[in-house]
């Protein structure tokens, strides 16, 4: 994912479904010095008021996804796209080559041993399938449905719709290079995690 393959850092695309802990596992792993790149944050600045994305995003959708003060107007946004496959590919054409074009500047600029990209919905997109490395934060349904109902404070109904709108665990699992499970302590999550930087710190781009 470098231009100059003699500069290249190892690239791990780190996924997994909602509510399974991404963030926690990729605080972790810059805690040791690990770059981290997360698209999340990306697709969240490719529309910030005045930017060109945004510009695009109500060319395509119309005002009404803009609120008062200039900004995206994401629920009105979700609103057009829930059911309608159309919508939703219309907007992944705008904001996936944003994203991929600033995710790819990022890791070029990283100075850390490899770089960690969260890619939340790496299957679904089909973006960044040449990383070096594929990491699956891995929960059971069921542990989704509970942190997002009693931790975030989702009704049921919307829990469980999020959980279908994403790929499910077996797609996720059928790309994995590495898995942590993240159904157990602090602890054990940072004993999975020392162990996979000591092995990505072993790592050569593109083996």
């Amino acid at each position: 994912m470098h231009d100059d393959p003699a500069r290249r850092r190892p690239v791990i695309a780190l996924t997994g479904g909602i509510a399974s802990g991404k963030t926690a596992v990729s605080d972790r792993f810059a805690g040791r010095g690990a770059s981290v790149v997360d698209t999340d944050r990306i697709a969240r600045d490719v529309v910030a008021p005045g930017s060109d994305g945004l510009a695009k995003v109500s060319a395509a959708f119309g005002p009404d996804v803009i609120d008062d003060a200039g900004a995206l107007d994401r629920r009105a946004l979700r609103r057009r796209i829930f059911d309608d496959p159309e919508a939703r590919a219309r907007l992944e054409g705008i904001l996936h080559p944003l994203i991929a074009t600033r995710a790819r500047e990022a890791i070029d600029a990283a100075t850390g041993p490899y770089v960690i990209l969260v890619v939340p919905l790496l299957v679904e997109s089909g973006l960044f399938n040449d990383t070096d490395r594929v990491l699956v934060v891995d929960v059971p349904e069921s542990v989704q449905l509970e942190r997002l109902t009693a931790r975030d404070g989702v009704p049921p109904d919307q829990a469980r719709a999020a959980l279908a709108a994403q790929a499910g665990r077996e797609q996720r699992l059928a790309v994995a290079d590495e898995v942590i499970d993240n159904t157990g302590t602090l602890e054990v999550l940072d004993e999975q995690v020392a162990r996979l930087d000591r092995e990505y710190r072993g790592l050569r781009p593109g083996v």
